[in-house]
């Protein structure tokens, strides 16, 4: 039995110990960390040699990792293969509220049923079973699956889990890393725990925002047809206190309306006002009209730190401190206002005009719409129009949709072709009755000018249908588009016609020759770049223009686009003197000689480009 004891020297060679230790076997190791211990674990060794060098240089590097992992501001933990806690550093130990070691990472993390794990991600997986389990948020039950299976194979894990008990630390994110061995197994784990309870919340709140904002008119077709301006209105009042008391939590509010004309801000609804705050009378002007009148003039929210110093606050709520204005908008243009108040000074801080801001162009969506609603009652005729175009209008162009489709298809100057040309033939001029009508009996619903506004008055032609003679094309696969396409643009004397696909769009275009094309930006079918390129091919002669909402053009269309010489991007809601710019742009064929000019130099017709848009 050998008795002669093992040494292990670390960063130098047997060689060097000139024989000092000739009567014990003698192991050399560099200097790497992870070798060390490697050998230490290993093998049975009754002593460590190293230089005062290499054991100051292992120490420096020791100090330097634990100040590095002292000050990260995560949980870290590390976990042997079977997922038990073998290390964490402080942060990972007080969000589990207990010592963690020795515990699997789940269960330091208050297990179940404490917790619902949310999701589970895995990096580079090859089978739909990857993205394991998603659970509602709230449920509190086990996972049947084992959410670190993909890590043990060696691929990087993400977990949300979600913990109802912890006010601070309700959701956390925890990523996973395998650490391999020589041999190519995992060896532990590296886990990484984020707190995301704001980021989650935030985007629940945004989620909500984007919720209520869809329901706010609240109206569908039958309810449209029979509500009058007076009860769509307080619908309207009704779903503004409800979302705005629920998902922002304000008590006191107020909303005007500009009155175009006069500059007048009229009270549109308003809870915990004074009676003298509600009745008063309130211009949209910079001096002499209360932060309101202000902002209104000036288009830009207001946040009033401190009611008692502020040279432009008027009294509004009786025991108001601080208060928030913000402008509401359509198209970069002002069509009222909503103050909010608080009893504490600096009641409102950033989070707050954020989220505000983002509501704010929901109601003023909602009442640009109330407002086109109420136009349409000013006679009977219009709302018989009304009625008719959105019961007869749609079908027409799915008539003329898939007869134009089959057309592509039919040999050229055969029996089927005729009869498909006569069936578009007289759809048109059941269509071209119908706008007919309604350019003899509709009032126009073009805005006044606003001569209080800086934005200077709105474009406002004498001829009350100054696109007749215009065939214009909407490409839009909201069907409440294609409907207010109808209504405002034949009221201005054009021919339109739409389409929910840009497949259907282009066959329409190739046997038609439209003066205007309007694309939304991000067709179900097609991309929006392939789609504007397809219809300049087909229609080279027309103008082509793209509209979008408050969407964020992921595909740069609109950029793209530009680029090859389109003009006009359209925001919606559609706004009749916006569409009136863009169809009457001259097309191809009544400027032939035209030059194509640099993306800088195109003006845009709606609105102001917004960044999320990449509109250059």
């Amino acid at each position: 039995m050998d008795s002669r004891p093992r040494l292990l020297l670390i960063g130098s060679d047997a060689s060097q110990l000139n024989g000092a230790v000739s009567a014990a076997d003698v192991d050399s190791v560099s200097v790497d960390a992870a070798e060390v211990a490697r050998c230490l674990h290993e093998g049975a060794y009754s002593a460590v040699l190293a230089s005062p060098a290499v054991v100051t240089g292992m120490l420096d590097r020791f100090r330097r990792d634990e100040l590095i992992i002292g000050h990260i501001d995560k949980g870290l933990a590390i976990l042997d293969p079977a997922g038990v806690i073998t290390w964490t550093n402080p942060v990972f130990a007080e969000s589990c509220g207990g010592e963690p070691v020795g515990k699997p990472l789940l269960e330091a993390l208050g297990g179940f049923p404490l917790f619902s794990i949310e999701k589970v991600e895995a990096e580079h997986a090859t089978d739909p079973g990857a993205r394991l389990d998603r659970r509602i948020l709230g449920t509190a039950r086990p996972v049947t699956s084992d959410p670190l299976a993909a890590a043990r194979e060696g691929r990087a894990i993400s977990i949300r889990i979600h913990r109802p008990d912890s006010i601070e630390q309700q959701f956390q994110e925890v990523d996973i890393r395998p650490v391999t061995g020589t041999d190519g197994t995992v060896s532990r784990l590296i886990a990484l725990v984020r707190n995301v309870t704001s980021e989650v919340t935030q985007q629940q709140k945004l989620n909500a925002l984007h919720a209520a904002g869809r329901e706010l008119a609240g109206l569908d077709p039958e309810q449209l047809s029979e509500m009058n301006t007076a009860c769509r209105v307080e619908l309207l009042k009704l779903n503004l206190r409800k979302f705005i008391r629920d998902l922002l939590h304000y008590d006191t509010i107020e909303v005007r309306v500009l009155d175009r004309r006069t500059g007048l801000l009229k009270p549109l609804l308003e809870d915990g006002m004074t009676a003298e705050a509600a009745g008063r009378v309130l211009y949209a002007r910079p001096t002499g009209n209360g932060v309101t009148g202000y902002v209104a003039y000036t288009g830009s929210s207001y946040l009033c730190s401190d009611t008692t110093g502020d040279p432009h606050y008027i009294r509004g709520a009786e025991d108001a401190r601080s208060s928030m204005t913000v402008a509401l908008k359509v198209y970069e243009e002002v069509i009222g206002t909503l103050n909010v108040e608080s009893p504490r000074p600096n009641g409102f801080g950033p989070d707050d005009l954020q989220f505000t801001e983002l509501f704010s162009r929901e109601i003023a969506s909602a009442l640009n719409t109330l407002e086109l609603l109420s136009a349409q009652e000013e006679c009977t005729v219009s709302q018989s129009i009304e009625a008719v175009n959105k019961e007869i209008a749609l079908p027409i162009d799915e008539v003329l949709a898939g007869a134009s489709v089959l057309l592509e298809r039919a040999p050229v100057d055969s029996e089927a072709s005729a009869r498909l040309r006569r069936i578009l033939d007289s759809a048109r001029r059941v269509k071209e009755s119908v706008s007919k009508v309604g350019r003899d009996s509709m009032p126009s619903l073009l805005p006044q000018p606003n001569a209080t506004t800086p934005t200077g008055p709105t474009f406002i032609p004498d001829d009350p249908t100054p696109l007749v003679g215009k065939m214009v094309l909407v490409v839009d696969t909201d069907e409440r588009m294609r409907r207010q396409a109808h209504l405002l643009i034949s009221r201005l004397g054009a021919k339109v016609e739409t389409a929910g696909t840009a497949l259907d769009g282009l066959a329409m275009a190739a046997d038609t020759p439209y003066h205007t094309i309007l694309m939304d930006v991000k067709p179900p079918d097609l991309g929006g770049y392939e789609t504007y390129r397809r219809f300049r091919k087909a229609r080279p002669e027309s103008v082509v223009a793209m509209t979008t909402g408050f969407g964020y053009d992921v595909s740069h269309a609109i950029v793209k686009a530009r680029q090859d010489g389109m003009k006009h991007v359209l925001f919606k809601p559609f706004r009749q003197d916006q569409v009136i710019n863009a169809v009457l742009e001259p097309s191809s064929s009544e400027t032939p000689h035209a030059p194509k000019l640099h993306n800088a130099e195109f003006p845009v017709t709606l609105g102001t480009p917004r960044k999320h848009d990449h509109v250059s």
